[in-house]
């Protein structure tokens, strides 16, 4: 309507203006008068002016609109000019409902970005976001607290105070997990990823305190460690104690000494026991001597001496050293690989073994079934990365024991040490990966290995 009415207001002011125009331009057709031209042509200059005035008036209220949205001013406002006529109402009206919109969404999204600013301050998690410059964008209270800095612009600033986590944030790429601790001993975990503001590029870290959860896993690791090693020292120590008494009471009572010769004399039935007891006291404690090098060799797994390994010849490999022994047992071995230029970057020696020892439970899992089958694969997952799969068809793994077989000496078999899959798993996390099972009793067990 505002619209319609300044179009209006401005065909009426030209069309009197060509009126005028056309009787000046009549009037200057007589010689004899020259008053009326010139009262008709000051009327023209004053309809050239309005008409000028009411154009520009209209231009210059629609520029400081949008002045205002572009520099985000909505304190200011529209008046209406009785001088310029009704038109200009609901075109001052319009602006102001329009900077008064802005107003309210400035005032909400203020109102947001102060809550959102709260909650980050307050958060458990330090944030901390810097551009490839190093400057800062976010730092909350907790990110300065593990940070140990009460203000930092840069965050090379952080150098001087903690050179290998200062390393460690700029080295990191989107996606990449880190635990390091700080100058107080905290253990940190890092996490990293990437976010675009305004086509700008920032690293985003979160910081988290992981101290508490180490030391119970801690507590719990030693506990476990000290339930098993008791376990088995007791299991062994017991009946060695046990029977060195036993052996000792036998020599106490069973022996006699001769008067004539002085030579000691003692039942056969005596010396039996005495064999047998000490043939039991010898193979308790070579169990323990084993027992002893089983926990050695877990807490002396060499250091992985990385380099690119073909799967496929890896696999051949492995197939040479197993090939003739499953023949012997009848176990089907299959192996598969896709794509068949697979590569993995890893220690060879080390992921044989870990191979070696998975197949090797699978085969002595799979004793009892006349349809034995083992299957070893290779292949890509969603996310690109290696996977190797070991299969077999055997008799599963309970529910209950899942979780538990890794935890170092602890066995299912009666005759295993309980080290093998411990073993396993940390050779996989030296090589920043995972060893994981999945088991349907009486139908599969699949074990992945992940790089």
């Amino acid at each position: 309507m505002g619209f319609s009415n300044y179009r209006i207001s401005v065909i009426i002011r030209v069309l009197l203006l060509f009126g005028s125009t056309y009787l000046f331009i009549h009037l200057l057709g007589y010689e004899n008068k020259f008053v009326s031209p010139l009262i008709i042509g000051v009327i023209i200059v004053i309809q050239l002016v309005d008409l000028f005035r009411y154009v520009e008036n209209t231009n210059r209220k629609l520029t400081r609109f949008l002045e205002s949205i572009k520099y985000s001013d909505f304190s200011s406002g529209f008046t209406y000019d009785n001088k310029l006529g009704r038109t200009f109402r609901g075109l001052n009206k319009a602006f102001n409902e329009v900077l008064e919109a802005f107003r309210l969404a400035r005032a909400e999204k203020e109102e947001h970005l102060n809550y959102l600013h709260t909650v980050v301050q307050h958060v458990s998690t330090g944030l901390l976001s810097f551009d490839h410059e190093g400057q800062i964008g976010i730092i909350n209270t907790t990110a300065k607290r593990f940070l140990q800095t009460p203000q930092m612009r840069n965050v090379i600033e952080l150098k001087p105070r903690n050179p290998e986590l200062y390393k460690k944030l700029i080295d990191m790429n989107p996606g990449d997990k880190a635990l390091i601790r700080n100058t107080n001993d905290v253990s940190l975990a890092i996490h990293a990823t990437e976010l675009r503001l305004r086509g700008k590029s920032y690293k985003l870290i979160a910081l988290q305190n992981i101290q508490t959860e180490l030391q119970q896993k801690e507590i719990e690791a030693w506990q476990n460690l000290t339930r098993v090693l008791r376990h088995e020292i007791m299991n062994s120590i017991t009946p060695i104690a046990s029977l060195t008494e036993t052996l000792n009471q036998i020599l106490k009572e069973d022996i006699t000494k001769s008067e004539n010769n002085g030579i000691y004399q003692i039942e056969d039935e005596s010396v039996d026991d005495l064999k047998d007891g000490l043939n039991t006291i010898e193979n308790r404690s070579k169990g323990l001597v084993r027992f002893v090098d089983a926990y050695r060799d877990y807490t002396t797994i060499p250091k992985p001496k990385f380099a690119t390994i073909s799967v496929q010849k890896l696999f051949d490999h492995i197939n040479h050293l197993l090939s003739v022994e499953m023949d012997s047992l009848g176990i089907e071995f299959e192996i598969t690989l896709s794509p068949e230029n697979l590569e993995i970057n890893a220690d060879k020696e080390l992921i044989e073994m870990v191979l070696i020892n998975l197949i090797k439970n699978a085969k002595e899992a799979l004793i009892e079934n006349d349809e034995a089958r083992i299957e070893l694969r290779g292949r890509i997952d969603n996310e690109r990365r290696a996977i190797i799969e070991v299969k077999d068809n055997g008799p599963g793994i309970i529910r209950e024991a899942v979780d538990r077989i890794f935890i170092p000496f602890y066995s299912t078999k009666k005759e295993g040490s309980g080290i093998g899959l411990a073993l396993s798993r940390q050779i996989m996390q030296l090589h920043h990966g995972s060893l994981t099972v999945k088991s349907e009793p009486d139908i599969y067990t699949i074990f992945t290995l992940q790089f």
